[in-house]
């Protein structure tokens, strides 16, 4: 047996299982975790929103920042210290300050980095909140990568149809919103930026809602496309629109509905054309 051999190879094997773990130890070094995770809590009809979080870098101290739906006023600030392990937490006071309707954004910031900022949104409705429980994340290794929210939220709302039939008086009026606790309301505005309707209407328990419009009357002279809107909250997710075209007080088919009667009609008269031709040329005895 040769001995030299046989030590050589144990050598060369001891080196390659000594660089995989350094190798392995290097990684593991750079491949540190970094970023922010932010939580609201809040319970329905309560004035107090919880916010908690934990982040990797505990140097400098978490603020606050709290914006109204239109982002036009600060109605909170406050700031923290991570412990020792990087969480933090803070507690906000629905108050007078607190006056629109809708989703009020929470910023969290360490430092001016993206890494180390993170916004959630609670909604608020007449100086109480809605019942909220959502978390942002962008923990990561060596590479940022957002991760997506844990639970869906602010979908928005949208006008599914504005169902007509030609010459109609009623415009039928259907939507989604993934909001059940406040009425939407329905405005119709003419080709000229007039009103000429307001409705309002609650949704269902599934967000579903449906409303159905009267046309024609004083109001509806003007020719052209009537602007159906429906509007929840003062957030753009909660508005949406769709037109319809109304000529003398009723509803005009869309191109598409005229090209298919005309069509039909058409094939109509071919059909009763070419009967005609085949009786004509049928031999008389």
């Amino acid at each position: 047996m040769n001995f030299k051999r046989s030590t050589t190879s144990m050598a060369i094997a001891l080196l390659a299982v000594s660089l995989i773990s350094v190798t392995s130890i290097q990684q593991d070094a750079f491949a540190q975790t970094q970023g922010m995770t932010l939580t609201a809590m809040a319970d329905e009809d309560s004035k107090t929103i919880t916010v908690t979080g934990k982040t990797v870098s505990e140097y400098t101290d978490v603020s606050f920042t709290v914006k109204s739906p239109s982002g036009n006023n600060v109605v909170a600030v406050g700031q923290t210290t991570p412990d020792a392990e990087g969480m933090f937490g803070a507690e906000f006071k629905i108050g007078p300050t607190w006056t629109e309707n809708g989703f009020y954004e929470i910023k969290a910031q360490q430092g001016d980095t993206a890494l180390y900022t993170m916004t959630v949104l609670v909604e608020v409705n007449g100086g109480m909140a809605e019942q909220t429980s959502v978390t942002e994340s962008n923990f990561s290794s060596d590479v940022f990568e957002p991760i997506e929210p844990s639970v869906a939220r602010d979908a928005g709302i949208e006008i599914s149809t504005a169902e007509t039939e030609m010459g109609s008086d009623t415009i039928v009026v259907t939507g989604s919103t993934d909001r059940v606790s406040a009425d939407i309301t329905l405005t119709v505005t003419a080709p000229n930026g007039n009103v000429v309707s307001i409705d309002q209407v609650s949704p269902m328990l599934d967000g579903e809602f449906t409303a159905t419009i009267t046309t024609g009357g004083p109001l509806w002279t003007q020719d052209g496309f009537y602007t159906v809107t429906a509007q929840q909250f003062s957030d753009p997710k909660y508005t949406a629109s769709a037109e319809v075209d109304i000529q003398d007080g009723v509803v005009v088919p869309e191109f598409g509905t005229i090209a298919a009667m005309i069509l039909a009609v058409a094939i109509i008269s071919i059909i009763a054309v070419s009967a005609k031709s085949r009786l004509s040329i049928i031999p008389r005895y």
